[in-house]
């Protein structure tokens, strides 16, 4: 049985998790995974595939979510931020995938979508937000296995409920502080005196150095070092250790602005530095972060325009810092919970990439001081 941080009495931060501890706390949130694995004749692995964020139930643009979206680094890349900076709505699901199938992921959602509605609606154009990290080391990535029927089978997987974590989806083939690496989610509910309302977060992790690792303020990746558990890193003629990305996405319930949703989306950079990460060039590290809190915002349709004026609440900022820590503690733990998810994956022309085990986690901690809470 899969252990979870809290499993093993690691307490990251003050903030108390909702009921699944996953993005998925935030009412209405889904999330489906589809995931490639396969050994190619010529000797060749896929080990990729894709994950599907739903803001809402029914179809985004339909129902928009204010939304805001933060840089740490920018080796990396993703569609429909653009236009998330200009307006401060979200208009559709959000993908993870790998660095190549960026493409095929945005043209896939943009056609499922226009399948869907009706040959009555007026003209509109979709920007589909994908986000990207690099799995070339464990799969063929030029060999562009990403096909539309994957993308079309992780919406159709999406759900409420518990999310299935590590080598799955967009995470399959990602390496994290040099273990194997992948999808994590965590969540804060924020006490009734805060508001009462529920932060959640999901990552793709595939950054980090093996030697910066911290868990719960300890630093347990000098312990579990190279000689102990090896490095997919080893060989000279591989890519550099902490070469890879993070994206995140964040969701709340609590009703923010956009500019505010830019804050808390800012606040994944500090859960990323709590566990060693966020200080490399190569690595490309896109966080967005929306909210459910306002409905009836006017629909994405040109000929469907709405009143002039729309009511809304925000959080007055005397209130944000309880959801902004909550942020940072879910990003932080949903890290960690990547890192107990994933096993050990032998890819591409036979790299491998160890998966980090309970007992081995443990071990480190105890080893530097840690004592359970």
């Amino acid at each position: 049985m899969q252990r979870r941080a809290r499993d093993l009495g690691i307490r990251i931060g003050l903030g108390t998790p909702g009921a699944l501890n996953a993005i998925t706390d935030v009412p209405g949130i889904r999330v489906g995974h589809h995931t490639l694995n396969a050994d190619l004749p010529n000797g060749n692995a896929i080990r990729s595939g894709v994950t599907i964020i739903e803001p809402r139930e029914g179809p985004a643009r339909l129902s928009p979510c204010f939304a805001g979206v933060h840089v740490l680094n920018g080796n990396g890349d993703a569609t429909g931020l653009e236009w998330i900076r200009e307006s401060g709505l979200l208009t559709t699901p959000i993908a993870f995938t790998n660095t190549h199938s960026v493409g095929v992921v945005r043209d896939t959602l943009i056609a499922i979508e226009r399948a869907a509605l009706p040959e009555t609606d007026a003209v509109y154009w979709t920007m589909p937000v994908v986000m990207e990290t690099f799995d070339g080391l464990l799969n063929d990535i030029n060999g562009f296995h990403v096909k539309p029927e994957h993308v079309q089978a992780a919406v159709a997987d999406t759900k409420g409920g518990a999310v299935t974590e590590g080598c799955v989806g967009g995470g399959t083939g990602m390496i994290c502080h040099e273990f194997k690496g992948g999808i994590g989610t965590a969540s804060r509910v924020l006490p009734a005196e805060s508001g009462g309302w529920t932060v959640g977060a999901i990552v793709q992790a595939n950054h980090g150095m093996r030697n910066s690792l911290m868990v719960e303020g300890y630093p347990v990746g000098r312990y579990l070092n190279t000689e102990k558990i090896p490095s997919p890193f080893a060989t000279d003629a591989l890519p550099h250790p902490g070469m890879g990305s993070i994206v995140v996405t964040i969701a709340t319930n609590a009703p923010l602005l956009p500019h505010q949703c830019t804050r808390l989306a800012q606040r994944a950079s500090i859960g990323i530095a709590r566990t060693g990460g966020g200080t490399e060039d190569s690595s490309g590290d896109i966080f967005l972060a929306f909210s459910t809190g306002n409905t009836g915002l006017p629909v994405a349709d040109y000929g469907r325009k709405g009143d002039f004026t729309t009511p809304l609440q925000m959080v007055n900022n005397d209130h944000l810092s309880p959801l902004l820590q909550a942020a940072a503690e879910a990003v932080e733990e949903a890290i960690v919970n990547v890192l107990l998810a994933a096993h050990s994956v032998t890819g591409h022309r036979g790299h491998k990439a160890e998966g980090l085990s309970a007992t081995q986690l443990l071990e480190a901690l105890t080893e530097v001081g840690w004592k359970a809470r």
